[in-house]
């Protein structure tokens, strides 16, 4: 049979199971089929199987540039093994407790009808020496498991449902797993992580749902919710657009049937609507949980401000002139200011662009608070921002998630219950702070403690939903320090000048020095191939060659977006070939569209709190296990073994998008600006890629197109009402 076309093996018989992931079922296994000399390989998701077992499979032939011709497998099913010896080998590898001796003579006393006893009349099974009636339990609960399995596999089959969810399901439903899918697979897509409303769509209508039923556009709207604030950042969507695109999304214009499946998911509690008239907006629709977060961030500050811990302004003024000892210089007035504030209250915010002072002025917050007696902790939403902190302020810092403790369940071990040990927490990049790990801090602070938050507001927001530092200035109820000197050092700065000019909405300035006094560039380029090769040749040759940085650990590309000719996806290609090409010994694994080679820089694409790394973490592959697709990579000083279930959440990081770049900071950064990305350049875009650079930046391509993204300052306003509610309480209460 021809390579990459249908095909059909019958009566195989399993050898020996290579791989198994449990995660996903994705199985490698050796096994003997007719027509077929000696052994060959089986690769696909067939669940946990078992040497013995007796299979007829359809899928196609392929040739694995490593391993050579591989059956992959699109559906199968599982026959009752036919030989004794099959049986044999099928008891001992499938049923928990039944060795080779066991089976062996579970066969010799009942042949190969003993798998017939174990579903009509396991009891006899009490006669084999070594089979106590515990033990017989214990057989009979894994072959029924191991029954219920295959069976949710054939009907996932059957209804063209990837099974690569089938443990998830199994591990859910239990035996229950086929009859739910039955009465509403919608519910996949509410309580599945990874499961979505196109795949439980797909199960449903091909098991007779009507298009118009209740249950599908319950989930369709859900689904809309959910992905539109996950994708745009907002905490509601107004009644009449989330309708209007459920409608669109179903092709469907009968909007009574969809407003009473909106108001059967408020009945249900998984949606809340409500006016907001302090945006003259009516009908905001939350899922709940956002309704939630909103409300409890609200409460929380709320109940930290009204609990006053005052520190006398003369012992702050008294431990000013140690402070100033130890910085090595005279605090501005503005900075002065600043320490004061946020001793003095309960709840501080320190913004400004670079060059202000940010981090000098926490730092001296900082030495002030510990001169008053005063038990602090650091903390920032990621890895690289927690690192660069504790560097600045020569002082213990930790990622949030780590500080927290957060545990397996999804939750923090520091919590409502168990309240973290500290006066004081700062949390630096605050701007990344999305309103679900805001609530999570808040939850660990007791009510005696300081929060004092550090960020640049004019940066991106947070990459999931909410606007948690923005609206808390624009509040004008939590006290605020808005930095604006720039200092002398910073001002012979082009990245800093021409940041706040970015942030003012002014074109950049060029440098009037060359390699390698200045430390910004932009090249003007409108055709974008060419700033792809602009930029392959400035990281790869010009930027080390002048500047003597290095080319895989020094220089970070950041672009507007994943498509077109600079976007991430062609530029890691590009990048990748020049700077870790293939090569004889060069171990590499592929998966789907990357291919990751020993030497890659790769970044985390999703938090994994179990092996520490998130969203937007650099890291460097050190070694591969070929053999069983694995990837050891170093994040920071983070050894990290990632499995072959885990690698759909790396990407290559030669070029990263700006969103992912936040809370990091890199010696030179290379950013494109073409026309193409137009849908997403905004002047808050622009800002944020060029504050990433610290030494050096250089900014390719279209004036035009940077001219479109400093025009579009008000892009994406997300859709939130915390400002609101948080003056609304102070004010009830009339507190600040």
């Amino acid at each position: 049979m021809k390579d990459n076309q249908l095909s059909t093996l019958s009566d195989v018989e399993v050898q020996a199971v290579v791989y198994h992931n449990k995660e996903n079922g994705y199985t490698i296994a050796r096994v003997r089929a007719k027509d077929e000399p000696g052994t060959i390989s089986i690769v696909g998701t067939m669940g946990d199987l078992s040497a013995g077992a007796t299979l007829d499979l359809n899928g196609v032939w392929k040739v694995h540039p490593k391993f050579g011709r591989q059956f992959e497998v699109k559906t199968f099913e599982q026959a009752r093994p036919a030989t004794e010896n099959g049986v044999i080998k099928f008891l001992q590898s499938s049923i928990k407790g039944v060795g080779e001796k066991t089976a062996t003579r579970l066969v010799e006393s009942f042949g190969i009808e003993v798998l017939d006893i174990l579903d009509d009349d396991p009891d006899k099974l009490l006669k084999i020496k070594g089979i106590s009636k515990k033990k017989l339990v214990d057989i009979i609960e894994s072959w029924g498991r191991q029954r219920e399995i295959k069976n949710l596999l054939v009907f996932l089959q059957t209804h063209n449902v990837p099974t690569t969810f089938a443990g998830k399901i199994f591990h859910l439903y239990g035996a229950q797993a086929e009859r739910k899918l039955r009465d509403n697979p919608y519910d996949l897509a509410y309580e599945i992580r990874g499961v979505g409303f196109r795949t439980a769509d797909q199960m449903a209508l091909n098991l007779g749902f009507a298009p118009d039923c209740a249950q599908r556009l319950e989930a369709a709207i859900a689904y809309t919710m959910l992905t539109t604030c996950e994708r745009g950042g907002h905490m509601f969507l107004t009644k009449d657009k989330l309708l209007a695109d459920v409608s669109r999304m179903l092709d469907t214009s009968d909007f009574d049937k969809l407003e009473l499946a909106l108001y059967s998911l408020e009945e249900k509690k998984r949606i809340r609507i409500e006016d907001l008239p302090e945006q003259d907006i009516s009908d905001a629709v939350y899922l709940m949980y956002f309704f939630h977060h909103e409300n409890e961030i609200t409460q929380r500050l709320f109940q930290l401000v009204s609990h006053p811990m005052p520190v006398s302004r003369k012992k702050v003024e008294k431990t000013l002139p140690k402070v100033e000892k130890t910085l090595g210089f005279t605090l501005s007035d503005e900075q002065r200011d600043a320490v004061f504030e946020a001793c003095s209250n309960k709840v501080f915010i320190i913004t400004g662009g670079p060059g202000t002072g940010k981090t000098t002025i926490t730092k001296a917050i900082m030495l002030t608070l510990k001169e008053l007696g005063l038990k602090i902790k650091q903390a920032a939403p990621t890895g690289r921002a927690a690192k660069r902190m504790s560097e600045a302020t020569e002082y213990p810092a930790h990622t949030v998630h780590r500080l927290l403790q957060y545990r397996p369940d999804g939750g923090f071990h520091y919590c409502e219950d168990q309240k973290l040990k500290t006066d004081v927490l700062v949390v630096d990049e605050a701007s990344m702070v999305d309103a679900h790990l805001f609530v999570s801090i808040l939850r660990s602070l007791p009510h005696t403690c300081r929060l004092i938050l550090v960020g640049d507001v004019n940066q991106l927001p947070s990459v999931g939903p909410g606007n948690v530092l923005g609206d808390l200035i624009n509040s004008h109820r939590i006290p605020c320090s808005v930095l604006t000197h720039i200092f002398r050092q910073a001002q012979e700065s082009f990245i800093v000048v021409n940041a706040h000019r970015i942030n003012n909405g002014k074109f950049p300035r060029q440098h009037p020095c060359q390699a390698p006094e200045a430390d910004f560039y932009w090249i003007p380029q409108d055709d974008s191939l060419k700033v792809q090769k602009l930029i392959l040749d400035s990281v790869c040759e010009r930027i080390p060659q002048r500047y003597g940085l290095d080319p895989l650990r020094d220089i970070q590309v950041l672009t507007p977006m994943h498509k077109g000719d600079v976007g991430t996806q062609a530029l890691n290609v590009a990048l990748q070939q020049r700077l870790n090409p293939p090569g004889v010994n060069v171990k590499e694994v592929k998966r789907k569209f990357s291919t990751f080679r020993v030497g890659d820089r790769v970044i985390q694409l999703k938090n994994n709190y179990d092996k520490e790394v998130f969203n937007g973490d650099l890291g460097w592959i050190v070694d591969i296990d070929t053999t069983g697709h694995e990837l050891f990579i170093e994040f920071d000083g983070n050894h990290v073994h990632m499995e072959s279930s885990e690698l759909d959440e790396l990407g290559l990081a030669y070029a990263v998008s700006v969103h992912k770049s936040q809370g990091s900071e890199y010696p030179a950064v290379v950013m494109p600006i073409v026309t193409q990305h137009f849908m997403l350049l905004q002047r808050n875009l622009l800002y944020t890629g060029l504050t990433r650079a610290r030494e050096l930046a250089v900014l390719i391509g279209s004036e035009r197109a940077f001219q479109i993204g400093l025009n579009n300052a008000t892009a994406e306003k997300r859709s939130t009402h915390l400002a609101h509610r948080l003056e609304r309480i102070f004010a009830e209460n009339r507190l600040l």
